[in-house]
């Protein structure tokens, strides 16, 4: 198997960045973009997607994970999340369940100070590991 892409930070946050342009939110205001980088070398987007019944509200990551899997991907090394002005989100705790299913404990993801791996935000997650044998059949 081949080694893990090198991930280029700025383009990963220049696409979340373009792609949070195009998330609806007629509520909040708050428009956000995610991008990730495959273990294919891919980059994969999502942006929010608002509803008047908050609670159906899809997240950036929502998409991008949704992305990732129309590609046939096989998961996510490093995941950037940003609001429609560049700054810097961290997921909000869904997101990270979410993207620890995509990219496992290892995925990283952009911080302003620097990149952190996803354990670090979501210790001891719950996962496929967590299910019984037959709930995976």
């Amino acid at each position: 198997m081949s080694a893990e892409p090198t991930v280029d930070w700025t383009a990963l946050r220049t696409a979340a960045t373009d792609v949070a342009q195009r998330g609806y939110a007629p509520y909040s205001g708050l428009h956000v973009g995610a991008a990730g980088l495959t273990i294919e070398g891919d980059i994969v987007l999502g942006c929010n997607v608002e509803n008047a019944s908050f609670g159906m509200t899809l997240c950036a990551e929502c998409g991008l994970v949704s992305d990732l899997h129309r590609r046939g991907s096989e998961g996510l090394v490093a995941v950037c999340v940003v609001a429609g002005n560049g700054e810097v989100l961290m997921p909000c705790g869904r997101c990270r369940q979410l993207l620890f299913e995509a990219g496992g404990p290892t995925l990283m993801l952009y911080t302003d100070e620097s990149p952190i791996r996803l354990d670090e935000l979501l210790p001891r997650a719950f996962g496929p590991r967590d299910l019984p044998p037959e709930a995976s059949a």
